[in-house]
């Protein structure tokens, strides 16, 4: 299979099965899997998370449960193709960024590192500037929910709210966060609820 082949045939699982994962564990082993660029999403099983946020186990399980999420309410997104490739693509940036230190597991600035992965992965496949861009930049501030619900110094709403659709990264955010086996639906709602108020009411400073 070829390696346009097999990105055509994902993107067209992504956009009409309702479980994804299904085909996207079949084609696991298949040896253009494991070719560059897809070798990026093949690292992602054998790169482990913390038990206690992650009980579901390595990122691979997790990106799994995420694009099922994503399945479920990419018709309410502005762009169904950007949101799904974006929950897929959401965690490369883990395998170079993942550190064990004493049994604590963290994978500092994966978002910003997946930001730039998922530009070269996709170049391989398109030249659609516009598609690629939208992508990485959900990639890049998938993270935002939990920085801001939390107040953490990582958040950045001015350049998140310069460079992509804040209601898409909640989207994609909540993705995440039900993408995991411990996860509680009502609690990452009013997470949700909390960052899109702080986001709606923040104001650019205007150049």
């Amino acid at each position: 299979m070829s390696l346009q082949k097999l990105y055509h045939d994902i993107n067209r699982h992504l956009l009409e099965d309702l479980k994804p994962s299904i085909y996207l564990n079949e084609i696991y082993e298949k040896p253009t899997f494991k070719k560059f660029p897809f070798d990026m999403l093949y690292k992602l099983k054998e790169t482990e998370q913390s038990k206690v946020h992650h009980p579901e186990g390595n990122v691979w399980n997790h990106v799994l449960l995420v694009v099922d999420e994503a399945a479920k309410i990419k018709d309410k997104t502005k762009n169904s193709n950007v949101f799904m490739w974006a929950a897929l693509l959401h965690d490369i940036g883990k395998p170079s960024t993942t550190k064990n230190k004493k049994g604590k597991i963290t994978a500092y600035d994966h978002d910003k590192i997946g930001e730039e992965l998922s530009i070269k992965f996709l170049e391989v496949f398109t030249d659609d500037i516009d598609f690629i861009h939208k992508v990485s930049k959900l990639v890049r501030y998938h993270m935002q929910i939990l920085f801001v619900a939390n107040k953490l110094p990582f958040a950045d709403i001015e350049n998140m709210k310069l460079e992509t659709d804040y209601k898409e990264v909640a989207l994609l955010g909540f993705c995440d966060r039900m993408g995991r086996t411990n996860s509680k639906k009502m609690v990452e709602q009013e997470n949700i609820k909390r960052f899109l108020n702080v986001c709606r009411n923040f104001k650019l400073d205007k150049v």
